[in-house]
């Protein structure tokens, strides 16, 4: 049951970035120079939380999980990327996607680190 749980977290929460990504602006004040960056990192982190616990069930080698949650993370950063290049208003950034994979991959780190 957990097992469907946490595939279904993850599916959900991409779908969730999917939706903003979708969105024409986001209501979040500016706050200061590259805010954005760190809401990447900080969503990404989320989703490098959510595939690690998913793709757990999956491999046993804590490594090939920590590759395959990293890597999950940064090619779903791409395709948003690409997304929002068609999206009225949004367009696609190399730094964007810098900050999602930097995000995933801090999160896997220390789940790695506190697995091990």
């Amino acid at each position: 049951m957990v097992k469907i749980l946490d595939f279904t977290s993850l599916f959900l929460y991409c779908l969730f970035i999917y939706w903003l990504s979708d969105q024409p602006t986001l209501p979040v004040p500016s706050l200061f120079s590259q805010q954005d960056k760190i809401l990447h990192a900080g969503a990404y982190f989320i989703m490098g939380v959510l595939a690690w616990r998913s793709f757990r069930y999956l491999l046993n080698g804590s490594i090939i999980l920590a590759l395959l949650s990293i890597t999950f993370c940064s090619l779903y950063g791409i395709s948003d990327e690409w997304h929002q290049s068609f999206v009225d208003g949004r367009f696609s950034d190399l730094t964007d996607w810098i900050a999602d994979t930097s995000g995933a991959g801090l999160a896997v780190f220390l789940l790695y680190k506190l697995r091990w």
